[in-house]
């Protein structure tokens, strides 16, 4: 089966996109998550008229509220009544009462992915892909540029700290997008630069096996315009593999007359832009990097090796896809600020600092929890982790456990099942175990007995992170509060 075949129904990658201008009225299901919206953010900057509806109550909706957008809390029929197009994502059931009021009423449905394309218009597209780091790399390519003043376009998967929102319609000549490969919607923007920071195997519910994500990430590559630039991890073996079938392809498009470049980054003595010497130290992190045959010093306020990556990526995709000034850029990275839930600091208590991170696949896991690691010694490591969706962690259990296997003190939560099921015999214990097996103590506790524990255990000196992409984010302020009532 191929990719296309595996999209959902109601997603037709190549289908025209219409202007932005003729969306009309446009309504917004689950217009309270990150990507739902984005989508709402730049409409309302386009001078939309913006509704939409979520389960639950929050910050979110609370500041669509602020802007101008009608917002309910539960799904009614009623609420597209009067609506010129629907806005959905992969994750809205069939049975959704407003989704199938819509289609009854022959409305205009959209995909996330293609109400997102409306809104980049004729701007140049950078579109961030990758398994792991595509938030935090879009985050420092969008931060650079407005740091440099190039006033770009966004729609990230995370608040941007500095902005205070993760979408924005800007007036210069960059958009930049955070592009989910998750149900393979990413096939819509047609960039004209491409980043890959790695190809792995995740989102396996929808794929199956990596060979489907390699070949989904293939037909990526193949999306990027004529004379576009697709950026790939060198380090990375299926981004590395996706660089040289590109090339040797001769590009994406040769019976057109316009080859599509590819450059490549990372840590290998055979990437483009090269990185040496990586220096990383409390949280921040620093290296070398070639890039034109010009030696720059790449200085981050965020830690970790995997950072160093991302940036790299950022850098190239910024100089050598959209053409501004390579120190310039540097300048912009070294500016900024991090992006929410990406080891975000929540507070610090009696010498115990609080972080939460939004990781919920083995390598972001395994990225994160190396890197606390080793900016907590001589200090411990306490994490409390929530698994997400019940496919991935029976697919991932092993892979989990050997990310969280660093911490000194791992606390599972209950699985956070988001648009999925439960499986019957899937649960945390899945992971547990394997832990177990290799000598490691792991609890299985609800919420409140995960704070009361490491509020219990945790020393001066010590870092304590929730992770995952669920509620566990939640958890960060009864902790730092505990902490202080102790």
């Amino acid at each position: 089966m191929s990719v296309r075949d595996r999209l959902p129904f109601r997603l037709v990658v190549d289908a025209p996109v219409p202007p932005l201008a003729e969306l009309g009225r446009v309504h917004v299901l689950a217009v309270g998550g990150a990507g739902m919206s984005a989508v709402a953010r730049l409409l309302l900057d386009a001078g939309a008229r913006v509704s939409g509806s979520d389960a639950k109550d929050g910050p979110v909706l609370d500041e669509l509220r602020r802007r101008g957008a009608q917002i309910w809390v539960g799904h009614d029929p009623a609420h597209v009544d009067g609506v010129d197009t629907v806005v959905v994502s992969s994750a809205i059931r069939d049975s959704n009462p407003e989704l199938v009021a819509a289609r009854e009423a022959g409305t205009r449905v959209l995909h996330r992915s293609q109400a997102l394309a409306a809104a980049m218009g004729e701007q140049r597209r950078v579109a961030v892909a990758g398994a792991n780091g595509k938030t935090t790399t879009s985050s420092m390519l969008t931060s650079a540029l407005l740091h440099l003043g190039a006033r770009p376009s966004f729609a990230l998967g995370g608040e941007l700290a500095s902005q205070g929102t993760n979408a924005a319609l800007g007036e210069g000549p960059d958009f930049v997008a955070e592009a989910d490969e998750s149900d393979g919607s990413f096939l819509v923007y047609h960039p004209d630069v491409a980043v890959v920071t790695n190809v792995q195997a995740d989102h396996l519910d929808f794929y199956g096996d990596l060979a489907t994500v390699e070949q989904a990430y293939a037909e990526f590559a193949r999306t990027v315009r004529p004379g576009g630039l697709v950026v790939a991890c060198a380090d990375d073996p299926g981004s590395a593999r996706l660089a040289d079938a590109v090339r040797d392809a001769g590009g994406a498009h040769p019976d057109r007359g316009q080859t599509t470049r590819v450059v490549t980054y990372g840590f290998s003595p055979d990437a483009d832009v090269r990185l040496a010497d990586p220096v990383l130290e409390g949280h921040g992190a620093r290296a070398q990097v070639a890039l034109e045959g010009v030696v720059h010093d790449l200085v981050l306020r965020v830690p970790g090796r995997h950072n160093l990556l991302n940036a790299a990526a950022a850098l190239a995709a910024a100089v050598l896809g959209c053409g501004h000034d390579a120190r310039a850029v540097l300048a912009g990275l070294a500016d900024f600020a991090g992006t929410r839930r990406r080891f975000e600091v929540r507070g610090e208590v009696g010498g115990i600092t609080v972080v939460d991170d939004y990781a919920h696949n083995p390598g972001k896991v395994s990225a994160v929890v190396a890197t606390a690691a080793e900016i907590a010694r001589p200090g411990r490591l306490l994490v409390i982790f929530q698994p997400h969706l019940y496919s991935r962690t029976a697919d991932f259990a092993v892979d989990f456990a050997a990310g969280l296997a660093p911490a000194d003190d791992v606390v599972l939560l209950p699985i956070y099942g988001a648009r999925e099921d439960p499986v019957p015999g899937v649960t945390s214990e899945v992971v547990a175990e394997p832990l177990r097996a290799a000598g490691r103590v792991v609890a299985v506790l609800e919420p409140e007995a995960a704070v009361a524990h490491v509020v219990a255990e945790a020393r001066p000196g010590d870092l304590v992170m929730t992770i995952g992409a669920g509620d566990v984010t939640a958890l960060g302020a009864p902790v730092l509060q505990g902490l202080q009532q102790r």
